[in-house]
């Protein structure tokens, strides 16, 4: 059994209580800001780890709120020190600048869904609708909700539905989908996390078009394959997704996919 190993406020802890009050901001309201990354290589300067990009939007987070910035030179430290235990890695900095890193291993049967493609549930309501969407805070329970609801779904993921019906993002990742030769996805003013894999499928399809145009029931039906990216899987085909009484299915084995894939 591996030992927990994580660190905190400068210190490597291994197999020990962690040492924060019940009444910090972070636990009582979730005044916490994060990124997860997938370390490649083992190595923070690995292109695919985007090091720099979590960093980045962790600081301008902290900046919107008026949060203090870390000791970055530590941040960097805590997350060596981990990257030797876990390829996953959860960087958080707490309300008053302290940083909380913890590792996780990489998800089960990933390179099979890679292939095979998911199924995703539809999640529709008032209970899994994001609070300040742009920024990755400790408080997702919303996305957590939806997950949970989506598993008694036999379902992966979950897509974030709008009041509107349009949909917005999965509860891990945004959402991709290939009609008519180009490539389409939700855009950020519609109320959703700019994530750091968007932002690099964006960049190496600029051969290609990448409409960001809301997605709405009408638009959703035509696409001929679907799929959602994050930092850890990188981009993982949807092949199913079941949306009330109704389901609606994708190619897994679409060649637009390919597209994605050769990114990671």
């Amino acid at each position: 059994m591996q030992q927990m190993t994580y660190w905190f406020a400068g210190r490597l802890y291994v197999d020990e209580p962690m040492p924060i009050l019940p009444s910090n901001p972070a636990l009582a309201y979730g005044a916490s800001v994060f990124t997860t990354m997938r370390v490649y290589g083992h190595s923070l300067e690995h292109p695919l780890t985007a090091w720099g990009e979590h960093c980045d939007r962790i600081s301008q987070s902290l900046y919107t709120f008026d949060w203090p910035q870390p000791n970055w030179q530590r941040v960097t430290e805590g997350c060596q020190a981990l990257l030797a235990h876990y390829p996953v890695l959860r960087l958080a900095i707490l309300a008053d600048g302290n940083e909380l890193i913890t590792g996780r291993p990489l998800p089960h049967h990933l390179e099979q869904h890679q292939t095979d493609g998911v199924t995703v549930w539809g999640a529709q309501g008032p209970q899994y609708q994001r609070s300040l969407p742009t920024h990755k805070t400790g408080n997702y329970l919303p996305c957590w909700l939806a997950m949970q609801a989506a598993k008694t779904h036999g379902a992966r993921d979950a897509i974030l539905v709008a009041p509107s019906g349009e949909w917005l993002e999965t509860s891990t990742g945004n959402l991709w989908g290939y009609a008519d030769g180009q490539w389409w996805t939700p855009p950020v003013a519609s109320g959703l996390l700019p994530g750091i894999s968007r932002a690099r499928l964006i960049r190496g399809l600029a051969n290609q078009a990448v409409t960001d145009t809301p997605w709405t029931s009408d638009i959703v039906e035509q696409f001929e394959c679907l799929a959602y990216s994050n930092c850890v899987v990188g981009t993982m085909p949807i092949h199913t997704v079941l949306l009330g009484n109704i389901k609606l299915n994708y190619s897994s084995t679409h060649a637009g996919l390919n597209a994605l894939r050769r990114m990671f």
